[in-house]
C-alpha cells in the first residue's frame, strides 16, 4: 500500500486526540512491516516527543510492563488482543501511560470497564483504520458511560481532513441506524496498492460526493452511524 507524506501528516498533526506534545514519551511496539509504526514514529517526532524503542521480538506482559515503567512511556498502541490480554493479567502494567490507543478488533466492554476503573488517570481511545488510508480514520475516547449501556464501543468520528460514508449496494447514504458499507475519503487516502492497478482500481472508486477525480475508499467494513455523529462497527461484507 502506497501511503503518502500528506496522508501521515493528517494522521499526526494535529496531535490532540493522542495528546502528544513536547514531553511526552511515546512506546514503538509495532513492527516495522505494520501500519502501527507510522503513527508510534512520526506522531512522536513530528511533534517534539520522545520515541522510546521497544526490544526485539514478542514480549511478555511482564517484559511490556519494564518497558513501559523503565522509559515513563506515557502514550503507548496496543492491538485490541494484546490489550485484552494484559487487563486480564497485570492490568496494573498500564499505569503511568496516559493515552493508551487501541484497534484491529472489536473491544470488549467487560476489559474497557476494568481498565477504567483501575487506572481512572488512562485516557483508552477506540481507533480505527484501514492502512489504505494510513492506519486511523476514527477515534473514540472510552468513558465509563459506554461500558454501562450495553452497546458495542463505537469507533467514533472522523479524523481531521477525513469524510466516512455509509452506503447500500447503489452507493446511496444509508439513513441513521441502518448498517451500510463503510467508504473512506480525504487526505489520509493512499495510492493504492503497489503494482496491483486492477487492485487498485477495484478499492479505490471514484467518489460520488466530492468534485471531478476525488476518490473514496471501499473497505468492505459494516458500519451504522449512531447517536452525535459516531460510528459503530457491525462486521464485513464478505463475512
Amino acid at each position: 500500500v502506497t501511503v503518502t507524506h500528506r496522508g501521515i501528516d493528517r494522521l499526526v498533526r494535529p496531535a490532540e486526540y493522542a495528546d502528544v506534545r513536547p514531553g511526552a514519551v511515546v512506546a514503538h511496539l509495532a513492527s516495522v512491516s505494520f501500519d502501527c509504526t507510522t503513527f508510534e514514529m512520526w506522531i512522536a517526532l513530528l511533534n517534539g516527543a520522545t520515541l522510546a524503542v521497544g526490544p526485539a521480538g514478542t514480549l511478555s506482559v511482564a517484559g511490556l510492563r519494564h518497558f513501559l515503567t523503565g522509559h515513563q512511556v506515557t502514550v503507548a498502541v496496543l492491538p485490541t488482543g494484546l490489550l485484552h490480554q494484559v487487563v486480564d493479567i497485570d492490568v496494573e502494567a498500564l499505569r503511568g501511560v496516559r493515552t493508551l490507543l487501541t484497534g484491529g478488533d472489536v473491544l470488549s466492554v467487560p476489559q474497557c470497564r476494568t481498565l477504567l476503573e483501575a487506572l481512572p488517570d488512562t485516557r483508552l481511545i477506540n481507533g480505527y483504520g484501514p492502512t489504505e488510508s494510513t492506519t486511523y480514520t476514527h477515534t473514540h475516547p472510552v468513558t465509563e458511560a459506554d461500558t454501562g449501556d450495553g452497546g458495542d464501543i463505537p469507533i467514533g468520528r472522523p479524523l481531521a481532513d477525513t469524510r466516512a460514508y455509509v452506503l447500500d449496494e447503489r452507493l446511496a447514504p444509508v439513513p441513521v441506524g441502518v448498517a451500510g458499507e463503510l467508504y473512506l475519503a480525504g487526505a489520509g487516502l493512499a495510492r493504492g496498492y503497489l503494482n496491483r492497478p486492477g487492485q487498485t482500481g477495484e478499492r479505490f472508486v471514484a467518489c460520488p460526493f466530492e468534485g471531478a477525480g476525488a476518490r473514496m475508499y471501499r473497505t468492505g467494513d459494516l458500519v451504522r452511524w449512531a447517536r452525535a455523529g459516531r460510528l459503530e462497527f457491525v462486521g464485513r461484507t464478505d463475512d
